[in-house]
């Protein structure tokens, strides 16, 4: 299907503007007076990849081990249990909306010895065929854009509790295929970033009942802004902070339940409100535009996520707005059979994702798989019908006869 349509609000929400969004105009349009969401480059890097953590309303910070950790928290593959392993994911997106867009997920590890793990993945985002055109409406060919992200990790245990992770990315967003926009050449999309992780579990008794309680946080995408041309502006890449807690609580020899909680804050400027004159257009200063609440969103990386918890232009109840929030829980029978619940929250004013989830998984021998679909509970959703099939292989260290 041509998505031409999708690729415009694509580059008009992730490339940036020659000039600010006037929050009240913005606001009056989609008949809210306090929405400032926060947009940046490449989001596909949020997306929650594999079935597993989509069946749990988008969580795995601190979720068991698994071979999708890479995504949620690294420093979780020096506790996994098996020596080696891999998982593919796919997932159709937006089919509400269109028919051709996709992401791809392939992921790996391999434990060095009883400290250490190394991994590595391949996130694909493809956003199906789209018609070019220029200003005038002359066809300018078909062509196909698309995002990825390489990945590399690895994780030590620093306690007999506690591991922590260090990652590298690689990320290459080809959204324009080169083509001119406004006499203007546009380029490739390229960051470089990292994530920071950490993971605490410890065994633990309820009474009668035993389990393990865990806890996780990582700070993923610290790296350098985006451009996709020379004139335009760089915009920020979506860093992160998210941290929850889990409980597993094995009921008795064949069943076992867990519950987990991911809150999560993008670590990038909020949208300041600026001022206007008498025909409600913005006020230049010189450098850019008078600010009349907020903070000036032109930072560094380092004061971006510093300033980052306090620069909403409506104060510390702003700030609140912007965690959003996923829990979910999984019953597994005989480590074999899962059935996975979960929901996940986004403020209005933030984005206004909202939505349950639910999955299923079954696993025989080295082999599991894992679907997931997505309830939204907002009218239109875009993301309304959303699946996610997921492989994954695990193998234990054979000995040698």
């Amino acid at each position: 299907m041509k998505t031409f349509v999708y690729l415009i609000i694509s580059l008009g929400l992730l490339v940036g503007i020659n000039g600010p969004i006037k929050a009240q105009s913005y606001n009056q349009l989609l008949g809210q007076d306090d929405i400032n969401a926060i947009t940046t480059a490449v989001p596909f890097l949020l997306i929650a990849p594999d079935s597993r953590a989509g069946a749990m309303g988008d969580i795995g910070v601190s979720t068991s081990p698994d071979a999708n950790s890479q995504h949620w928290n690294a420093s979780k593959y020096a506790f996994i249990d098996s020596k080696m392993g891999f998982s593919l994911s796919y997932s159709p997106w937006l089919r509400s909306l269109v028919n051709d867009i996709s992401l791809a997920y392939l992921t790996g590890y391999y434990k060095i010895n009883e400290m250490s793990a190394v991994s590595g993945s391949l996130r694909y985002f493809s956003l199906g065929y789209i018609q070019f055109t220029d200003k005038t409406g002359a066809d300018q060919g078909e062509q196909k854009p698309n995002e990825f992200a390489l990945d590399a990790a690895y994780s030590r245990k620093l306690g007999d509790n506690i591991s922590g992770s260090v990652s590298l990315r690689y990320v290459n967003s080809n959204l324009t295929q080169g083509q001119n926009v406004d006499n203007q050449t546009t380029q490739v999309g390229q960051a470089v970033a990292a994530d920071v992780g950490v993971f605490y579990n410890k065994n633990i008794k309820l009474k009668t009942v035993k389990g393990k309680f865990a806890f996780g946080a990582n700070i993923s995408n610290i790296g350098n802004k985006i451009s996709y041309s020379e004139s335009l502006e760089r915009d920020f890449i979506p860093m992160n902070l998210r941290f929850g807690p889990s409980l597993t609580l094995d009921l008795d020899n064949y069943n076992q339940i867990s519950f987990a909680v991911d809150i999560n804050k993008l670590l990038v400027p909020t949208p300041p409100i600026y001022a206007e004159d008498s025909a409600g257009n913005a006020i230049p200063d010189g450098n850019g535009w008078v600010i009349e609440s907020g903070m000036d969103p032109n930072r560094g990386i380092g004061n971006a996520i510093f300033s980052s918890w306090n620069d909403a232009p409506g104060g510390f109840s702003e700030e609140l707005r912007e965690f959003y929030i996923g829990a979910g829980a999984e019953y597994i029978y005989d480590k074999k059979f899962f059935i996975r619940g979960g929901y996940f929250y986004e403020n209005e004013t933030k984005g206004n994702r909202k939505y349950f989830t639910l999955g299923l998984g079954f696993k025989y021998n080295v082999l599991s798989l894992d679907l997931s679909y997505l309830i939204p509970t907002t009218q239109k959703n875009p993301m309304e019908k959303t699946l996610r099939f997921t492989l994954l292989f695990n193998f234990n260290e054979t000995e040698s006869k």
